[in-house]
Parts: structure tokens; C-alpha cells; sequence
């Protein structure tokens, strides 16, 4: 008979995707790495028959330990201590906390992202524009959006594009500009090189500036790194984000772009917006729509991407000459 005590974390991982069920184990899968999924097939296909009372303790161990790992997530490991100690107890804590200690990552910078950005100005103001870059690129989107909003115009282009570029950073490096920024910092860095930045961190960034800021930060991009600045642009608004527009911005579109694309764009979307395009036109354009769709047969994944692409930038053009405005930073979308 299996007992708890002597069970192997993968072990324990089988017995929970087991409980979980075959659509949710499934569901898991698809973020693990090929060599996990196969160990933890292995193991699935090697285990005992397990009782009751066995997958009751694994599961209560998993619930715990989500729920200790989003307190951290929330307010650090002191604070995930503190509610946990309320909860269970203090042992109960100390033990949770502990089965975390070997996997835990808490991002460095922590506690800066506490911190309001107005006052995250303080700790960067007159930094280089890298250790600006490398501190904005562990920041909440909304924190790093109003703090380059902050910085001169001169410099906000060249943060932006570190930002964009930035690979993996040295965890020494962290540290120390940790240790300038602010003494009272307890983020637990690990060994291990830390990522962070990239074009998905600043186009995160720029889709929650306001469009001045944006627009002067893409047209410096464009002299200094064209192919940079047009990689940016096709990522800031990507065509599931039509669900955003008001409806008559959506029959905007509709009107500028052609149906064949249309048609082609809805073959990989989502449900919303579906609704949201066939909403938008009468009745008899969408029974026609349909069809199309229905007797356009399979179609290279490239075609319909190129499509949706083609539909994106004519956004971004109705945008850019003001007849609609894109939702920025929790502002609705008014229409001019």
C-alpha cells in the first residue's frame, strides 16, 4: 500500500492529474515540457491503486500550496507567512511554506512593484536607460506604462528598445542594482539567470500608454531600428482584440476591409468575436458571411494569420487618423 510520507513529488503529481481527471490532466499537459509529460506518464502508467484517503491528503497538499504561492504572489513571502499562520497555524505554515522553498520564485524587485509609480521615479531618476529598462522590465505593465509616460521624451525610446531586446540578465547584476534602488528589498533571487523584457514586456507596456507617448516612442524606434519598431506594431493590437471596439467602430471596419478577409479571419477566432463581427452587420451580410466560411474548405493557417493581420492594420489606420480611438489604460473607447 502507497503511504504519503514515502511518495515521491512526481509520484504525488500522478496521484493528483489522476484525481484531476482525463480533460483537466489533458489541459495541464499543454504547459509542461516533453520530458515531464513523458516521466509523469510513466509514473500514471506505474501507480498502485490508491485510496481514498490518500488523494484526499494530496489534494488538500496541491490546494495549500496554490494558496500559499498566490499569498506570495500578493504580498511576499512574509505576508503569505502571516495569513497562512491565521489559517492552519504556525507548523502548518512553516511546513507549507517549506515544500515551496526548493520551486519558489518570487520576481525580483518586489517590493518596488508595491510601490506607486510616481514615486518609482524617485528610485530611477537619472539612472542609466539600461538599469531603467531592466528595472521597468519586472514591473507591472500599468506601474512600467506611467513611469515611461514620466521619462523625457529624449530617453523614452531608447528604454523602450532595451526593453525590447533585453535576453536574461545576471542574477548579480540584479542584485546590486537592487541594493541601490532600495535597501529594504528581501526578493529571493534565484541562481539561476532571471528573464525578463522582451518585444511581448514592451508592447505589455505601450498598449497601456496613452497614444502620445506610444507614437513618439515607435516613430523613434523607427529611425534607430525599423524592423524593431514594425515587430512592436503588428504585436499591439492583435485581432482578438476587436472585441474591445464599440460596434460602430467594428462596422467601421467592416465597411473598410474585404469580406474575403473577413471570412478567412474568422476561421481560427473565438467565439466573442465572432459574435461581435456578425453583431455588427445585417442580417443578410452575415447569412452570407456564413457560407463563405462554410464552403471555403481548409486553408493554410498562414492565409487566414495574413488576413487578420491585413484587418489589424487597417485598424491601426483608422486609429492613427482619429475616426476610432483604442481603449488604453481602462479609458473607453469613444468615437470621432
Amino acid at each position: 500500500m502507497m503511504i504519503y510520507k514515502d511518495l515521491s513529488g512526481k509520484q504525488k503529481a500522478a496521484i493528483l492529474l489522476v484525481s484531476l481527471g482525463p480533460d483537466t490532466s489533458a489541459s495541464i499537459f499543454q504547459h509542461l515540457s516533453d520530458d515531464d509529460i513523458e516521466e509523469l506518464t510513466l509514473e500514471i502508467a506505474n501507480l498502485q491503486p490508491v485510496s481514498s484517503d490518500l488523494k484526499d491528503q494530496i489534494l488538500e497538499e496541491f490546494f495549500q500550496l496554490c494558496r500559499a504561492q498566490d499569498y506570495i504572489n500578493r504580498g511576499g513571502i512574509e505576508y503569505a507567512r502571516e495569513v497562512l499562520e491565521k489559517a492552519v497555524g504556525h507548523n502548518k505554515a512553516n511546513e507549507i511554506l517549506g515544500r515551496l522553498t526548493a520551486t519558489l520564485q518570487v520576481r525580483p524587485f518586489d517590493t518596488i512593484r508595491k510601490t506607486d509609480p510616481s514615486q518609482l521615479m524617485n528610485f530611477i531618476q537619472g539612472e542609466h536607460p539600461q538599469t531603467i529598462a531592466l528595472v521597468m522590465a519586472y514591473l507591472q505593465p500599468e506601474q512600467a506604462s506611467k513611469i515611461l509616460a514620466y521619462l523625457p521624451q529624449e530617453i523614452q525610446a531608447d528604454v523602450s528598445r532595451r526593453i525590447a531586446l533585453m535576453d536574461r540578465t545576471s542574477p548579480d547584476i540584479i542584485k546590486e542594482v537592487e541594493s541601490v534602488l532600495e535597501h529594504k528589498l528581501s526578493s529571493i533571487v534565484t541562481n539561476e539567470y532571471a528573464s525578463a523584457g522582451g518585444i511581448d514586456s514592451i508592447v505589455n507596456v505601450l498598449n497601456l500608454a496613452d497614444r502620445g507617448t506610444e507614437k513618439n516612442i515607435l516613430e523613434h524606434l523607427e529611425e534607430k531600428d525599423p524592423e524593431l519598431a514594425e515587430e512592436i506594431r503588428k504585436r499591439m493590437f492583435v485581432f482578438e482584440d476587436i472585441v474591445i471596439l464599440s460596434d460602430r467602430g467594428v462596422q467601421l471596419v467592416l465597411r473598410q476591409v474585404d469580406t474575403h478577409d473577413v471570412a478567412l479571419a474568422l476561421k481560427t477566432s473565438s467565439e466573442d468575436v465572432e459574435n461581435k463581427i456578425y453583431r455588427n452587420m445585417s442580417k443578410r451580410a452575415a447569412e452570407i458571411l456564413r457560407e463563405d466560411i462554410e464552403y471555403m474548405g481548409p486553408v493554410r493557417l498562414r492565409e487566414v494569420e495574413d488576413a487578420q493581420q491585413r484587418i489589424v492594420n487597417v485598424i491601426r489606420q483608422l486609429e492613427d487618423s482619429g475616426e476610432i480611438v483604442i481603449a488604453r489604460g481602462g479609458e473607453g473607447e469613444v468615437i470621432v
